[in-house]
C-alpha cells in the first residue's frame, strides 16, 4: 500500500491538517487531487500501520460525525484525541462550521 501514489497525496493532506480543526473524507480526497476519492480516504486511513503518527483522528464525514462505531476503541480514540486538541464533540459530531479546516 506505501507505493500507492494515492496513498501518498491522501497522507500528505492528512498530515497537513492542523491540530484543533477536521476536515471531511471529500474534503481531504479534493485537496489530494482525488475528486470523488472520500471512500478511497477512509479505506486508506484504515489502513494504516498501527503506531502511525499521521493525525488520521482529524478526518470525520461530510455530515460533521465520527465514521468509527460509537463502541469501537477507535472511535473512543479519536473522540479523546480531538478533545485534547481543543474539538467539541458532542454525540460522536463536530461543528464543521467552527472546526473545519479551510485547507490554508
Amino acid at each position: 500500500m506505501a507505493d500507492n501514489p494515492a496513498y501518498e497525496m491522501i497522507w500528505q493532506v492528512v498530515g497537513a491538517i492542523p491540530p484543533g480543526s477536521v476536515a471531511t473524507y471529500g474534503q481531504v480526497a479534493e485537496l489530494a487531487g482525488l475528486p470523488r476519492g472520500a471512500r478511497l480516504v477512509g479505506r486508506c486511513l484504515g489502513n494504516l500501520p498501527a503506531g502511525s503518527r499521521l493525525p488520521w483522528h482529524r478526518v470525520i464525514n461530510s455530515a460533521g460525525r465520527i465514521s468509527l462505531p460509537p463502541e469501537s476503541e477507535s472511535y473512543r480514540e479519536q473522540v479523546k484525541r480531538l478533545q485534547e486538541e481543543g474539538v467539541a464533540v458532542f454525540n460522536g459530531r463536530v461543528k464543521l462550521r467552527q472546526f473545519r479546516w479551510t485547507g490554508d
